[in-house]
């Protein structure tokens, strides 16, 4: 009820208005005349491989001014005229009804468009209801084709076969986003706004020079505005310069009257320091004599200390002498004494190390015969543990060549397991060829590709002069049962896929056939069809009872067999049965006419002079292409397939065996390697220890020889003498050392004595000598300080107050003369009311002035012309910019009002794609379900890709595949046809077109998609042209759903 119910306000609303009608081609691409009816609805063309299906929706993007290269059929437009025509129609019949008719008034209820090509030029030309003409301009097309809202270029209008198959089979995020972008719009509103965006960049460039080339005439204008002023401001400086110079006259003046004041005090302080210095002088001369009287007095005390101390002195001196001599024996003495101490430590330290070596003698004889034990003991040990490392090593070694010989023979085995399932593989490969064969033979001799080889052909038919004949073993059939099948292939397999043509102008053209059927390295051999059968006598062919490969073949073409004679030798090639037999016939009877021997097997036998050389059979040639009967063939091949199979089995339960055997001799030899390795650490260790024990007893052998215990007993006792000689000497010295101690005392007792009781009268002559030396002191400086005061009286104070006595009187001539002067300039009042001098020096206004002068003098040279002509020509440059200026501002605010509308459009744009894209994701889903499956559009603006997702049925897999790559081919193409179908459920278009829509899809697939197709075309409202080679019968019929049959295509 729900569908009804869309279904029926589909209806409700739909116009009609933009559905195609009627398609006519005449002389396009394959068609000589076709005409077409459509129906409003659903309409499902099928038809054979080369019938022209993929031509009608060629036709409909030619006819609405698509581009040759647009349609990906061809790069001109005269490509598409039928070979051997001049030139061809394309006419389109469009309904024009309801509200959204295009000039109904002018064209009626039908517009026909009408599109000629010629090998020079196309024409587009509109007509009305009843067939006449009303225009002929591709704007008046471009605008039907924009008001109907027919972009062609749109995959989701029109999806050829090529962009559908590319479309289905792509696994590219980013293809899938170009085809979203492209879909909705979206790529042509974002190249508008970016050629918009590009043409205010261009604009404001254009203001930007026109606001630079009036910068120019503001400089002028700013230049003669500054000229104005400094016109003006001259005219302030002379006025300037003569007030400046009657300020300086009276400053002169006033000057000369502030340094009379200023002498007139420097006089008063002056005659001050007059009765300063002379006191300071008298001062000085009385503390003098004070200091003169002391020093007299100071020194006859001297004197007589003096007298006193000096033979006090003397004797210290000569007791100072004694004690450093007596002091400097004794410290000899100890010297003397600590080397004699150390010689007897020596020479004890000597007797004891003798008395050591004796020990150490006797204890030697012991230890050598416990070594001696020690080594007998250790090389016993030493042959034990090398006998259990050897027969541990020989079970290593035997366990190891076990292993080798299993390994080897599992190497074999899995030789064999991977050449079985070779051979199976092989043989079901063949199997599939022979099963395709049985479908369509002509592939046995080169595949599909000969299918499109085939086509390409008969697209361009007309262009050859004579039909190519091919492939050869199309042609060509066994006589007599497929006994000689094996060796007719070992014999002429390699001329079966080749094609024959009569000329070289057709061997150019198949090869451009060739290349568009993507079939590379084709054989073709040129040959002239107009010869006959070629009538072979008797004596040219080989005397013998054995048939030759001509004999047991049928040909159906003369031309093959004269290729086959002429190129291939076939009745030359003699065919036997038995490999001895060969033999005898290749070598044994010269044969005359004889080429080659070839036997059931495949070994071919030859002579050539004295050299007989035979080949053995080539596994590469495919036996069997030329066998009446392939499912014998099938049979066979099936049952060397099981027996392959049965023989990999076979071989993988021999090699888990041997795989169980290596492991447990590995684990065997691991064993044994363990226990081999510690047999060998511990050989190691005891070999490492009794050679250590042999290098030692070795090393104490090879010392030096031991002396003799009676030499080392008489070193002892001479030694022992020595030091009792050495000690009697120590004695001696002892006895020196402690006599020049007691000296050396005495003399310190009586030099201490004799410096107590002269200490009291040398610190007061000490003291006395300092007090004169202060006082002397004294009387120096108080002598310099009255010089000092004299000398500033006599040369500085009165001086220097005779000199600014005179100079006062000098300023005050100055004065009178300078007032003179000023008077005669102005009146010391004008100065005052001109402000006065604001305490400036004569200097100062003279630099100023010397300033202004220069300035005034640079001014005037400067500018020539008059103020007024200045100014009349600034009011004229101003009013020519101002109007320039108020222009360009007014085309910059023109440019920001289109950058902020272009703004606000991008950020709708923006907004727009995003709702768009949650809008696909919703849709896309919704068509998911109908097969059970939940999906996720991701789609990234920025890096441009659009990546899908897809969530398989909880009883299938709970895996999410990101990539429609991991799908399988029918889960794919209905996952992208969801796709497809949920933008077009975003895009409007009066009517829409698929070619190959179900490609890689199997049959459920391809029912759920064709029921999905119909139920969403009807809902949708559009017209809809499916284009598919497959059987439709599955499509449920109805009064909206219009099946055709093209007609076969001509072989």
């Amino acid at each position: 009820m729900g569908d009804s119910r869309v279904f029926a306000e589909s209806l409700a609303n739909r116009s009609g208005a933009g559905i195609i009608s009627k398609i006519r081609l005449e002389n396009f691409m394959c068609h000589s005349s076709l005409q077409i009816e459509l129906g409003d609805w659903v309409n499902f063309i099928t038809g054979q491989n080369g019938s022209g299906k993929s031509a009608i929706l060629t036709a409909l993007c030619v006819a609405f001014g698509c581009r040759a290269k647009g349609t990906q059929r061809a790069s001109t437009l005269k490509d598409f005229i039928k070979t051997g025509c001049s030139s061809s129609v394309v006419q389109v019949e469009i309904k024009n009804q309801g509200e959204d008719a295009f000039k109904s008034e002018i064209y009626g209820d039908i517009i026909i468009v009408e599109r000629r090509i010629s090998e020079s030029a196309s024409s587009i030309i509109l007509k009305d209801h009843q067939g006449r003409k009303v225009a002929s301009r591709k704007d008046e097309l471009r605008e039907l084709v924009e008001h109907f809202n027919i972009d062609v270029e749109n995959p989701c209008v029109i999806m050829s076969q090529d962009k559908s198959r590319e479309f289905l089979h792509s696994g590219n995020d980013k293809e899938k986003f170009k085809f979203f972008f492209k879909a909705t719009l979206l790529q042509q509103v974002n190249d508008l706004l970016q050629s918009i965006r590009e043409k205010l960049d261009a604009a404001n460039i254009v203001i930007d020079e026109l606001e630079s080339s009036i910068r120019p005439i503001q400089k002028e204008l700013n230049e003669l505005q500054s000229k104005i002023k400094n016109m003006e401001h001259v005219e302030e400086i002379s006025q300037q310069v003569q007030h400046l110079k009657k300020k300086l006259a009276w400053c002169w003046v006033y000057d000369v009257d502030r340094q009379i004041k200023e002498q007139n005090a420097k006089i008063e302080k002056l005659k001050d320091r007059i009765p300063t210095c002379q006191a300071k002088i008298d001062q000085q001369l009385g503390n003098m004599e004070v200091l003169k009287e002391r020093l007299t007095k100071k020194k006859a005390d001297i004197a007589h200390m003096m007298e006193k101390t000096s033979a006090i002195r003397r004797m210290k001196e000569e007791l100072g002498h004694d004690l450093s001599l007596a002091t400097k024996k004794r410290l000899e003495l100890e010297e003397e004494q600590k080397r004699k101490i150390n010689l007897i430590n020596n020479l004890v330290k000597d007797v004891q190390k003798l008395e050591q070596q004796i020990s150490d003698i006797q204890e030697q004889h012991a230890e050598e015969c416990e070594m001696e034990e020690r080594l007998k003991g250790l090389e016993d040990e030493v042959v034990v543990a090398n006998l259990h490392f050897t027969r541990l090593m020989e079970e290593e070694n035997s366990l190891s060549e076990d292993i080798l010989t299993i390994t080897s023979e599992i190497k074999k085995i899995v030789f064999e397991i991977d050449y079985n399932e070779k051979k199976f593989r092989e043989i079901r490969s063949q199997i599939c060829e022979l099963e395709q064969h049985k479908t369509n033979k002509v592939t046995a001799f080169g595949g599909e590709r000969v299918s499109y080889l085939l086509r390409a052909i008969e697209r361009h038919h007309k262009k050859f002069r004579r039909p190519p004949i091919g492939p050869i073993g199309a042609h060509v059939t066994l006589a007599n049962g497929d006994m000689w099948a094996q060796a007719v292939e070992n014999a002429i397999g390699k001329l079966l896929n080749a094609f024959i043509v009569t000329d070289h102008r057709d061997n150019l053209l198949l090869r451009e056939c060739a290349r568009e059927a993507n079939y590379n390295h084709l054989q073709i051999i040129i040959y002239d069809f107009a010869r006959p059968r070629l009538n072979i006598p008797s004596h040219m062919l080989p005397q013998t009872k054995h048939p030759t490969t001509l004999s047991v073949l049928h040909f159906d073409n003369p031309t093959v067999m004269n290729v086959l004679v002429d190129m291939g030798n076939a009745e030359r090639q003699v065919l036997v049965k038995d490999y001895e037999v060969g033999k005898t016939v290749a070598f044994d009877q010269r044969i005359p006419n004889l080429k080659d021997v070839y036997t059931i097997e495949g070994y071919r036998m030859f002579s050539r002079g004295s050299v007989q050389t035979i080949l053995p059979p080539n596994k590469k040639i495919r036996s069997g292409r030329l066998s009446s009967s392939f499912d014998d063939q099938i049979k066979d091949l099936e049952k060397d397939s099981l027996k392959a199979q049965e023989q990999a089995q076979e071989s993988r339960g021999k090699k888990r065996n041997a795989e169980q055997s290596l492991w447990n001799l590995e684990e065997k030899i691991k064993s044994i390697k363990r226990r081999r390795q510690n047999a060998e650490r511990d050989l190691k260790i005891k070999e490492l220890t009794l050679q250590d024990v042999r290098n030692s007893y070795v090393a104490e052998k090879s010392l030096l020889p031991t002396p003799d215990v009676d030499e080392l007993q008489h070193e002892i006792l001479k030694l022992q003498e020595e030091i009792q000689e050495k000690e009697v000497l120590l004695e001696n010295l002892q006895a020196r050392m402690t006599e020049a101690e007691v000296k050396a005392s005495n003399l310190k007792s009586s030099f201490e004595n004799l410096c107590e009781s002269a200490k009291g009268d040398i610190d007061a002559f000490e003291k006395a000598e300092k007090e004169l030396m202060q006082i002397e002191e004294d009387l120096r400086s108080l002598e310099m300080e009255k010089a000092h005061y004299e000398g500033v009286m006599h040369n500085k104070v009165l001086p220097d107050v005779k000199e600014a006595e005179a100079t006062c009187k000098e300023l005050q001539v100055k004065r009178q003369e300078s007032s003179k002067k000023a008077s005669i300039i102005c009146v010391e009042s004008e100065i005052k009311a001109l402000g006065g001098c604001d305490g400036t020096t004569p200097d100062q206004l003279s630099a100023q002035l010397s300033r202004l002068n220069q300035r005034l003098q640079q001014e005037s040279q400067r500018y020539s012309e008059s103020i007024d002509d200045l100014k009349v020509l600034y009011e004229k440059k101003k009013r020519k910019i101002l109007r320039k200026q108020q222009t360009y501002e007014a085309f910059r605010e023109k440019l920001s009002a289109c950058q902020k509308a272009l703004e606000l459009r991008w950020s709708k744009f923006q907004r727009n794609a995003s709702l768009l894209k949650r809008q696909l994701t919703w849709q896309f889903n919704g068509h998911l379900r109908k097969k059970g499956i939940s999906g996720h559009i991701k789609i990234s603006y920025e890096d441009k890709t659009l990546s899908v997702e897809i969530k398989m049925p909880q009883d299938a897999s709970s895996n999410t595949v990101r990539d429609t790559r991991g799908l399988s081919g029918g889960e794919r193409s209905f996952s992208t046809l969801c796709f497809a179908l949920a933008l077009h459920e975003m895009t409007e278009a009066p009517f829409r077109a698929m070619d190959e829509f179900d490609v890689f899809m199997d049959a459920v697939s391809r029912k759920i998609s064709l029921d999905t197709l119909v139920d969403f075309a009807l809902t949708q409202g559009s017209q809809w042209i499916f284009i598919t080679p497959h059987d439709i019968s599955m499509v449920k019929p109805g009064e909206r759903v219009k099946k055709q049959q093209m007609a076969a295509p001509r072989s």
